[in-house]
């Protein structure tokens, strides 16, 4: 096999394994924390709290893009799992509520 085939399967293997490696909960600690707050903050819509408030919506569904599957199923199944771990009360498998809170994100400009 050449080096460089080689180099690059090793890429896309890395780039697997952090794509399976990165879940929503990541990126709305990263979307939360003290560097990026402020700015995200100032791009989110005026909104109520709900089920999927935008900062945890822009979290899912990043993590959804980078993820293998890539489906709202499985976004929705996830952030439900994470719930349940955290105790929080129990939220439906179904992802309208879901597709509906990523229409509402605010595109970028």
């Amino acid at each position: 096999m050449h080096a460089s085939h080689r180099l690059t399967l090793e890429q896309q293997r890395r780039i697997q394994r952090r794509t399976e490696q990165t879940d929503s909960c990541a990126f709305f600690n990263l979307l939360t924390g003290p560097q990026m707050l402020e700015s995200v903050e100032q791009g989110l819509p005026v909104h109520r709290e709900r089920l999927f408030p935008p900062t945890e919506t822009l979290s899912m569904f990043l993590a959804q893009v980078l993820s293998v599957d890539g489906s709202c199923q499985r976004a929705v199944n996830d952030a439900r799992l994470k719930r349940i771990i955290d105790g929080l009360p129990r939220c439906s498998s179904r992802t309208s509520a879901y597709c509906q809170a990523r229409a509402r994100l605010p595109l970028c400009r």
